[in-house]
């Protein structure tokens, strides 16, 4: 089991990061969505910052565009996950080379296709 959590997660159930949410639950992960609103998704209590949660994160999964990324990189930088997985549409270079050269590992890769093939 890890800690695993999720980048632009969404109550919307036709959203990936809420099947992805779904599914890392099934797979037995502890799930800490961050989303800009509060509340719950999917009955977890999400967060609006990484920093926020406690506990060590293993795997960050990223559901927001590029052109944001900017804006979270030094918290995922102070809050170093075991890795960082960049889904498809959230690809970026300068968060790639700038996580990397913190080392910490960046796979792009979908998250749910990971976890329907044993990969996660």
């Amino acid at each position: 089991m890890q800690n695993v959590a999720i980048l632009g997660a969404s109550p919307k159930k036709g959203r990936y990061s809420n099947q992805a949410q779904k599914l890392l639950v099934e797979h037995g992960h502890k799930v800490f969505p961050i989303s800009l609103k509060n509340g719950e998704i999917e009955g977890v209590p999400s967060y609006q910052n990484i920093g926020d949660i406690e506990v060590a994160i293993d795997t960050l999964t990223v559901y927001v565009r590029p052109e944001h990324l900017e804006n979270y990189m030094k918290a995922i930088i102070s809050a170093h996950p075991g890795r960082v997985i960049l889904n498809p549409g959230t690809e970026s270079e300068p968060l790639k080379a700038e996580l990397e050269s913190h080392n910490i590992e960046v796979i792009e890769a979908c998250t749910l296709v990971m976890l329907r093939t044993g990969q996660f």
